[in-house]
């Protein structure tokens, strides 16, 4: 066969595949320096849609149904790439090389010290915060729609290169979204490196179960399968404490609604504005385990996380403060939603008691994390 007709029969089968794809694409603007980027939508049999840009490998919507049958979207955001740009604290981003904090900006690997963006204060305390001034959150991603299991799955892809934000080594990172029938969406993570580096990822996506731009989530009821926690300093970074939860404000071994004790007379609260913290989740082999559950009365809706991480980040949108206008034309007001973000612990390279999130040469890293929807 000629080589250009090769060419073409394989062009034009790949042009029927994505004709044929169940996640449908369609444009979602441009960058600032001119990169196309689109929006994808995933969904399942049972009423279930979940939108996701490359931009930031970041999930834009969650259309989830209520006791009711009724949809809506449960994930705070923006409607245009311009304001994601602009001004989005995260909302449903993928973040890393190193998700949450690292002190002062620094740590030491192999005898070698690194310094990177001091991005973030809390407490007027520098640190380096979800990656630094521009982490995965703010790049565009590539994409490719295919089927993982029989599950229709968009799998991104991004190299970061060796020195990006002051991290060592060339990092080829995967993540792979899919939405299966029990309304689950699935997020599996793979990195491999040329060099030893930290790394810790998550996702940073804002969730409010009575829907966006409707109110706060502070009669949202939340269960956290944890009996310890890591104490933080008035910078937000972990004293390398690992304390009980138990006859704290931060025991949600039942569950609590999250208004009940979110001003309380605690320290750690204070310095917060409200929960900002990490919880060490009781599951210790790395399978996928569950780890919180999340209820909102009104609606009936559940969310339920599983995860194979260590560490749950809860935060309940303390530093949001009317400001930002979401999707929906709605002002996004103070603890207007909750973040369940899976993690190794913050700060990890400076706590040589917390697990390791060093990846080396030869090393797969690999995590999955899982946001079950359901409704009562």
């Amino acid at each position: 066969m000629l080589p250009s007709l090769a060419f073409s029969l394989v062009l034009s089968a790949s042009v029927a595949l994505a004709a044929e794809s169940p996640i449908a694409v369609q444009p979602f603007g441009q960058t600032h320096d001119g990169t196309k980027v689109s929006m994808y939508t995933l969904k399942n049999s049972s009423g279930m849609s979940v939108q996701i840009t490359n931009y930031g490998a970041t999930i834009l919507r969650i259309l989830a149904p209520d006791r009711s049958g009724r949809t809506a979207d449960v994930v705070l955001g923006f409607n245009t790439l311009a304001e994601y740009e602009k001004d989005s604290p995260y909302f449903g981003a993928t973040v890393g090389r190193f998700a949450n904090r690292i002190a002062n900006g620094q740590f030491t690997l192999d005898g070698r010290t690194y310094n990177l963006a001091k991005n973030n204060s809390p407490g007027g305390i520098p640190c380096s915060l979800h990656g630094g001034k521009r982490g995965f959150d703010k790049v565009v991603w590539d994409a490719e729609r295919t089927t993982v299991d029989g599950v229709p799955a968009l799998v991104l892809n991004y190299v970061s290169k060796d020195g990006e934000e002051g991290y060592p080594g060339s990092l080829k990172v995967t993540v792979t979204y899919s939405v299966t029938d029990d309304n689950a969406l699935r997020i599996d993570y793979a990195a491999t490196t040329d060099k030893a580096t930290p790394l810790n990822l998550t996702n940073h996506t804002y969730f409010n179960l009575l829907g966006e731009g409707n109110g706060d989530v502070l009669g949202h009821r939340v269960m956290i399968n944890a009996d310890y926690y890591t104490p933080t300093n008035k910078g937000l970074i972990p004293t390398g404490e690992v304390a009980a939860v138990k006859g704290t404000p931060f025991d949600f071994t039942e569950a609590h609604v999250i208004g009940e004790r979110i001003n309380a007379d605690s320290e750690q609260i204070q310095a917060a504005g409200g929960y900002d913290h990490n919880w060490v989740l009781n599951s210790k082999d790395g399978k996928l385990a569950h780890a919180a559950t999340v209820s909102e009365p009104t609606t009936g809706r559940i969310l339920d996380v599983w995860t194979t991480e260590p560490g749950l980040q809860f935060y309940t949108g303390n530093f949001l403060d009317g400001k930002l206008v979401g999707k929906s034309g709605k002002i996004y007001p103070y603890r207007g939603a909750l973040t369940l973000e899976t993690q190794h612990f913050p700060d990890s390279p400076n706590q040589p008691g917390f697990p390791s999130t060093i990846l080396r040469p030869g090393q797969t890293y690999r995590a999955t994390t899982v946001y079950r929807f359901s409704a009562q």
